[in-house]
């Protein structure tokens, strides 16, 4: 379902650039081309496409050629479980290949999880040190997985410093997120943002420094609040799509054009204009991942 019949016109700004969007997820199977169109004709210049397992990096990799987008490898914390030992050499081998690319832009997402039950956590450390290991060797910026597990992965970046990178989808203390900064790292802020209730990542967004913030969607996840359905609505026939999930609130798919909206929530909090918020968060992703000033 698309996502343009239930948002409203969307702001003039730009150009954006989408810090983290999974667009190789199936479900932009059916109309990835037609999502792609929408984004760049709301602004978004730019898309950066962050693996999140090694069955998955020549999709990815090949995705980001065809239509001028950015990429990043790793294998991502909720994979680690399934991941085969061999995966971590795998990645190794791609970043050795693929060093040159200048589309290859960062080590992501990888990270540790703490809010999903059952994971091996001793698993995800040993993933997430090894490849930390491995951006450091080829000198790339990481993107990082952040969910209840901020003083982990500060733990790791201090035993193993990396040439900074994005922490996404932040929601963590403000002592922490100065911490990050003081790292080199830039915070990630997408949809969650956009809702009245989330009052640590509006209070983040508005008081951390101008030069730690960048954008992202995380689409197809993490939607902004007016793609969010009822459950009366869904029971009338406005489903959510394919990000849909079960209770009383229901998702519909995030997707890359949403960006400029989620950048007016952004701009309404600081009390910066939408170009003021453009160029400074482009300016921050450039910084943050240096190759994608090249292109």
């Amino acid at each position: 379902m698309s996502t343009n019949a239930t948002s409203p016109a969307r702001p003039e700004a730009g150009p954006w650039i989408d810090t983290h969007c999974h667009l190789d997820a199936p479900e932009f199977d059916a109309d990835r081309p037609a999502v792609l169109a929408r984004a760049r004709a709301a602004g978004v210049a730019q898309l950066v496409v962050p693996a999140v397992m090694a069955a998955g990096f020549e999709a990815v990799r090949a995705l980001a050629h065809a239509e001028g987008l950015a990429y990043a490898l790793g294998i991502h914390p909720l994979f680690v479980d399934q991941a085969a030992e061999g995966d971590l050499d795998v990645l190794a081998d791609a970043l050795a290949r693929h060093r040159d690319d200048p589309r290859l832009v960062a080590v992501g997402e990888i990270g540790l999880d703490g809010l999903v039950p059952g994971l091996d956590a001793a698993r995800q450390q040993r993933f997430y040190t090894a490849q930390l290991k491995l951006a450091r060797a080829h000198g790339l910026p990481v993107i990082l997985h952040v969910r209840r597990s901020a003083d982990g992965l500060l733990k790791g970046l201090r035993a193993c410093p990396v040439p900074g990178g994005i922490a996404h989808a932040f929601n963590a203390s403000r002592v922490q997120a100065d911490i990050f900064v003081g790292m080199g790292f830039r915070l990630g802020f997408g949809g969650a943002m956009t809702f009245d209730r989330a009052l640590q990542i509006r209070r983040l967004a508005t008081e951390l420094p101008a030069t730690a913030l960048v954008l992202e969607t995380d689409a197809p996840d993490i939607p902004p609040h007016w793609l969010y359905r009822t459950a009366a609505q869904r029971a009338a026939g406005r489903d959510g799509g394919a990000g849909e999930r079960a209770g009383e609130q229901a998702s519909g798919r995030n997707e890359p054009a949403e960006l400029p909206r989620i950048a007016a929530t952004l701009a309404a909090l600081r009390g910066w204009t939408l170009a003021e918020t453009a160029a400074t968060t482009r300016a921050n992703a450039q910084a943050a991942l240096p190759r994608l000033a090249g292109l």
